[in-house]
């Protein structure tokens, strides 16, 4: 059986360069991120959904993020029904993925995995985490982020340390070699725990 390893973090955690780092060691990854734009691209299987209650954003075929998150900000309750059409697209995909994996580990991707209380659909999860001055920074450099939207994604995210009592073990993505090191030594770990 596959083990399942839920990796999360909020947003300028340094999860995407994580993920990467099991990617390189061999591990099959599912990115949720991935999955949503998959389903909201041209023939993807959300788009006829959202064009039904955001018409304004799709174009062409295909959603618009920017259009999309303009809508939910204006309209708050939006978001409601948008996660009603994304979430049982998305957790099929998941399924879907991990139906196909032969890999005696594979590694999923999911920013809000604590806030949806889904950490008891993995076998174990990694918290991805950083001090909240290196964290701002790293978002603020980011093209088009301003201090305004970085604290709406914030007030979406549960508290790094409430993650950090959930979660059974925890990075800080301070150095790249470090994070590096402690990706192969939990690889190790569970293949030795797990076999």
């Amino acid at each position: 059986m596959t083990f399942r390893l839920g990796l999360t973090g909020s947003i300028g955690m340094g999860k995407s360069t994580t993920a990467a780092m099991f990617a390189a060691a061999g591990l099959p990854v599912w990115d949720a991120d991935s999955a949503v734009h998959r389903l909201y691209q041209h023939g993807g299987s959300a788009v006829a959904a959202i064009s039904e209650i955001c018409p304004e954003a799709t174009v062409d075929g295909s959603v618009s993020r920017e259009t999309l998150r303009r809508a939910i900000q204006a309209d708050p309750a939006l978001l409601t029904a948008l996660e009603a059409i994304t979430h049982p697209l998305v957790a099929a995909d998941r399924a879907s993925f991990l139906a196909k994996t032969t890999a005696d580990i594979a590694v999923l991707d999911i920013p809000l995995l604590f806030e949806k209380s889904s950490q008891h659909e993995f076998h174990a999860t990694l918290l991805v985490t950083a001090p909240p001055d290196l964290q701002r920074e790293r978002v603020l450099c980011r093209p088009g982020m301003t201090e305004a939207h970085f604290q709406t994604i914030l007030a979406r995210q549960m508290p790094d340390a409430e993650k950090r009592r959930l979660a059974t073990h925890i990075v800080e993505t301070l150095d790249v070699s470090a994070t590096e090191a402690y990706v192969t030594s939990l690889i190790a770990h569970i293949r030795a725990r797990h076999a």
